[in-house]
């Protein structure tokens, strides 16, 4: 009997390596192959470096000649004076993007579902999508002659008499939160559209025909179709933006800050990297780095879970 049962399991399994070698599966399995490998090297491979937030490492020393220190690193993150400041300052930007994003990027779908021009359409697509696919290295180098003392910005407001004096958008504490989130929804707002904008293609157009017959105004139109049709994709996008909470943009934050906008503008990415690659204080930037990606972990499950209840979304 054990016998029949192991060559039943062996045929069986010779039967699924026939259709991994054979056919579609394979080519669609070599083209997987790269991403495979990536995500292998520079993800999972890197997770032996968690035991460095728990040591007192010492490169020359490696991980196994250091110091094994358990929880310290974490502690002292915790009993740091700014470490309250510096999660506060992770959170309100990240939660700005994420809902200023959301709105601006529905808003824009919306309107620009109105426009029947189908070329006014693609040019306006075009010129919105376009900054999502520039790096923030060039993007922050853009943004920085605009808004320097000397940049357009600054000579708009002189010369409209809107400012005294040149505005310090960059190096004031209570501005530059404010700038990033307005010049990362710039940045994010047309791409982030593009679901939107396919929601509404697949609306119904008997739902706006029979509007139309009852005497509905296109703003009507608008409020009480469009808008509902998006609400579940709406909700679901803002559950799963959840897990980025606590990512508030190193590379924009990193291009754009300086030591005077530490205490409002400084995320736990850039302290980490303060910490850990300009202090060489590896194992304080390992703890800091881990315990944000314990966080980040718990509420992008917790975001799909949610998910899969309210809107019925599945990964797999």
């Amino acid at each position: 009997m054990s016998e029949v049962r192991h060559e039943a399991g062996r045929s069986a399994f010779m039967r699924k390596w026939e259709k991994f070698v054979r056919g579609e599966r394979l080519r669609l399995n070599l083209m997987m192959l790269p991403g495979v490998v990536f995500v292998f090297l520079f993800n999972m491979m890197t997770l032996l470096g968690i035991a460095v937030a728990f040591q007192d490492f010492i490169p020359r020393r490696g991980w196994f000649g250091s110091e094994w220190v358990g929880l310290r690193n974490f502690r002292l993150f915790f009993e740091m004076p700014n470490a309250y400041t510096i999660l506060r300052n992770t959170l309100v930007i990240a939660i700005s993007k994420i809902v200023l994003t959301l709105i601006v990027a529905v808003l824009f779908a919306l309107l620009l579902s109105e426009i029947k021009n189908n070329k006014v359409k693609r040019c306006v697509q075009t010129a919105v999508y376009l900054p999502h696919f520039v790096s923030w290295v060039i993007y922050a180098t853009i943004m920085r002659l605009l808004l320097n003392s000397d940049g357009l910005v600054n000579r708009l407001l002189t010369g409209l008499g809107l400012a005294a004096s040149p505005v310090k958008f960059l190096s004031s504490k209570q501005l530059f939160p404010v700038v990033m989130i307005m010049t990362d929804v710039l940045k994010e707002f047309g791409y982030s559209s593009v679901i939107y904008l396919a929601t509404i293609t697949g609306i119904n157009p008997s739902y706006y025909e029979a509007a139309a017959i009852d005497g509905a105004t296109r703003p009507k139109m608008m409020w009480y179709i469009t808008l509902p049709c998006l609400l579940p994709t709406i909700v679901l996008l803002a559950t799963l933006s959840v897990g980025n909470v606590l990512s508030a943009g190193f590379d924009q934050i990193f291009n754009l800050y300086n030591s005077a906008v530490y205490e409002t503008g400084d995320i736990i990415d850039t302290y980490v990297h303060r910490v850990g690659l300009v202090s060489l204080d590896y194992g304080l930037g390992a703890a800091i780095g881990l315990f944000k990606s314990v966080v980040s972990f718990v509420l992008i499950v917790t975001s799909y879970t949610v998910a899969a209840k309210v809107a019925d979304y599945h990964i797999f």
